[in-house]
């Protein structure tokens, strides 16, 4: 059975490019799974006429920003479509319309009725990280953040960021389909940052892994002055592999999410393709 995937694209205050969506479509041919790419416009809610008097050309303002906001989800949508048609990627797509402050909302709801999530990544674009936000802790779906920076190569050698913690166990879990399809998988274990629940924590789930039929070894990585998202990531891509798993430490609090150490670094700067979990 052919996997579903989901390509969200919130199109207000500032959309992912073209060419980020062109390397979501490319992932997508890499794992040969069938990509529905939804839009999701702003709707501003109606004011009241004394408001809209008080407020100079705010009903002007408020349409201009609408049919901005769906003239840039028909380009990205008619730009997806032709890379679609390049990479062979089964491909469905769909408009929908929310509140500003529910545009991530809507994409998290919209998003647990698919396998798995990708979200089009940019460096300083707001949008692009609120909608990783939005999915990644409230869709319960795993996530895979596609940055602008990299384009779409086999999926043959996935790293894992393990600590043995619980979310880290989820995200495992989660990537077990392309776990399944890698030729070589790289448990990465950072020693010296913070107390392990085993000192062999990594070595067990390479093993754990190669009792499942998988290519897997455990390597130690010594703690750096350093962002640990970036030492996770600079030794993931030294290895070779091409997508690094690791689970994501958040939750919300009055719609402000406070999140882990390396979560917030990957969110900050991310150097390949990364799946989260929560």
């Amino acid at each position: 059975m052919k996997r579903n995937a989901l390509l969200p694209v919130i199109t207000y205050p500032d959309p992912i490019s073209e060419s980020v969506a062109a390397n979501v479509v490319g992932m997508a041919a890499q794992l040969n799974v069938a990509l529905h790419i939804l839009a999701v416009n702003v709707d501003f809610p109606p004011i009241s006429s004394a408001l809209s008097r008080l407020l100079l050309n705010t009903p002007e303002m408020i349409r201009a920003a609408e049919a901005t906001s769906r003239k840039r989800s028909e380009e990205i949508l008619a730009g997806v479509n032709r890379q679609a048609s390049q990479y062979g990627v089964e491909i469905t797509t769909d408009t929908m319309t929310a509140a500003p402050a529910f545009l991530g909302d809507t994409a998290a709801t919209h998003a647990r009725y698919f396998d798995l999530v990708f979200v089009g990544w940019e460096a300083n674009n707001p949008t692009s990280r609120m909608t990783a936000e939005a999915i990644v802790f409230g869709s319960g779906r795993p996530t895979i953040l596609v940055p602008e920076v990299v384009h779409p190569v086999p999926i043959d050698h996935v790293a894992i960021a393990w600590d043995g913690s619980r979310v880290a166990a989820r995200a495992v879990a989660d990537a077990t389909p392309l776990l399944q399809r890698a030729a070589k998988i790289s448990v990465l274990t950072i020693i010296g940052e913070k107390p392990l629940p085993e000192k062999d924590a990594g070595a067990r789930l390479a093993t754990s892994l190669q009792k499942r039929g998988l290519s897997a070894e455990a390597v130690e990585i010594s703690a750096e002055d350093c962002p640990i998202s970036a030492t996770l990531q600079q030794r993931a891509i030294d290895l070779g592999a091409t997508l690094l798993v690791m689970g994501g430490f958040g939750h919300s609090r009055v719609r402000d999410f406070v999140l882990g150490g390396a979560t917030e670094g990957v969110f900050s700067d991310l150097e390949m393709p990364v799946l989260l979990s929560h």
